[in-house]
C-alpha cells in the first residue's frame, strides 16, 4: 500500500467529488477522481488505487457493474470498494453487497461515516498486502528448492514436502574433482567465484529438467526426482540433466583451466526408494533424503572418472535404447562385493 493511500472516486456529481476530495485530502490521502463508470475502470488500471469510493447511479456502466468487473480480473490486486449512494433501501445493499462490494455508505456522506469506513477498508488492505508479501516471500524460497510449479502447490498446501514418508526417487549427485584442494590453496574470493559460477550454471539445468534441490554442500550438488511431486519419468530427467550437466561442466572445465584451475565435473545418479522430509532442529529444518539410493549415488559420484557420468543398474535399465553405457564394476566401499555401473558415453535424443 502507498504512503499516503490513494483514493480513487468514481462519481458523476462533481459538487460530491470535490466534497469527497476536500475531506479525504484533509486527512492526508492522495485523490484521484473518474466521472463515469468506464473512466473509473480506465483509472483503476492506471492508478492502482488502494481504495476506490464508487457510486452507484452513472451513465454508460453503473457502480455494481464496474464493482463486478475489478472484483473479476485477476490481474488486478486486492482493492477493497465502498459503494457511496443516495439508495438506502436493503434490498440495494445487498445488490451491492453481492456485487462484491467491501462497504456500503449513503449521501448524503456523513464525514466521520466516511473515515471510519476509510481507516477500515485500508486495514484491510494493508493486512491483504501484508498476508500476499509473505506468501510470495515464502514462494520465492520455496522456489530455491523446487520447480516453480512444485513450490506453488506447496504453498496453496496442495503437498506437504516436509511430511516424513517414503518415495521411489532417482538421485544426482555431482561435484568438483580436486576442489577441496583447490579452496585451501586459492584465495578465498577465486574459491567463492568458482562456486558462484558452477552454482549458478548447473542450478539453471535443475530448474530447466524441473528437479528438486536437496542440499548445497560446498561443490556438491544433491538433486531429486520424483518427489515432493511423482513423475512417470524420473529416470530419464535425471539421466538428461547429469547429462547436460556434464557437457556444461566440459566448458566450464576448459574456462577455469585457462586461469589456472584444474577441476573437472563428476556425476552419480541411482534410483531406489528413500525416506524423505524434515531433518534438523525446532529452529531450523530442512527437506532431506536418506537411505541406500543416497549411499549408493555418492559412491557412483565418487568412483566416477574425471569429466563423467556413472549410474546404477536400475537407471541404465530405464535409459535402454535411447543411452549409449558401458558397464564398469565397482568395488562397495568397506565389503568385497562389486556393484555394477554404468558409464554414460552419449545420449539420444
Amino acid at each position: 500500500m502507498r504512503t499516503p493511500p490513494l483514493i480513487l472516486v468514481v462519481d458523476d456529481d462533481k459538487a460530491t467529488v470535490d466534497i469527497l476530495r476536500t475531506r479525504l485530502g484533509a486527512q492526508g490521502y492522495a485523490v484521484v477522481s473518474a466521472t463515469d463508470g468506464e473512466a473509473g475502470l480506465e483509472a483503476v488500471r492506471e492508478h492502482r488505487p488502494d481504495l476506490v469510493l464508487l457510486d452507484v447511479n452513472m451513465p454508460k456502466l453503473d457502480g455494481l457493474e464496474v464493482c463486478r468487473r475489478l472484483k473479476a480480473d485477476d490481474t488486478l490486486s486486492f482493492t477493497p470498494v465502498i459503494l457511496v449512494t443516495a439508495l438506502a433501501d436493503s434490498r440495494d445493499m445487498v445488490a451491492g453487497l453481492d456485487a462484491g462490494a467491501d462497504e456500503y455508505i449513503t449521501k448524503p456522506v456523513d464525514g466521520a461515516a466516511l473515515l471510519a469506513r476509510v481507516r477500515s477498508m485500508l486495514r484491510m488492505k494493508e493486512l491483504n498486502d501484508r498476508v500476499q508479501d509473505q506468501a510470495a516471500e515464502r514462494l520465492g524460497r520455496l522456489k530455491r528448492f523446487f520447480s516453480p510449479a512444485v513450490a506453488e502447490l506447496i504453498a496453496a498446501g496442495a503437498i506437504d514436502p516436509l511430511r516424513t514418508h517414503r518415495r521411489e526417487v532417482a538421485m544426482v549427485l555431482l561435484d568438483l574433482v580436486g576442489f577441496g584442494v583447490f579452496s585451501e590453496t586459492a584465495e578465498p574470493e577465486e574459491a567463492m567465484g568458482v562456486l558462484r559460477q558452477y552454482h549458478g550454471e548447473m542450478g539453471r539445468l535443475v530448474r530447466a529438467h524441473e528437479g528438486t534441490l536437496e542440499r548445497f554442500a560446498g561443490d556438491a550438488i544433491f538433486v531429486v526426482f520424483n518427489d515432493p511431486v511423482e513423475i512417470v519419468d524420473a529416470a530419464e530427467r535425471a539421466l538428461r540433466m547429469a547429462w547436460a550437466m556434464c557437457e556444461r561442466g566440459h566448458e566450464l572445465a576448459v574456462e577455469w583451466e585457462r586461469r589456472g584451475y584444474r577441476l573437472p565435473l563428476r556425476i552419480g545418479v541411482a534410483m531406489g526408494h528413500a525416506t524423505i522430509g524434515a531433518f534438523g532442529f525446532e529452529d531450523r529444518l530442512d527437506y532431506g533424503v536418506v537411505g541406500r539410493v543416497a549411499r549408493l549415488t555418492a559412491a557412483l559420484c565418487s568412483a566416477a572418472e574425471a569429466g563423467s557420468v556413472l549410474v546404477s543398474q536400475r537407471i541404465a535399465a530405464a535409459a535402454e535404447g535411447w543411452a549409449d553405457l558401458q558397464e564398469v564394476e565397482l568395488q562397495a566401499r568397506g565389503s568385497t562385493r562389486t556393484i555394477r555401473a554404468f558409464k554414460v558415453l552419449g545420449l539420444k535424443t
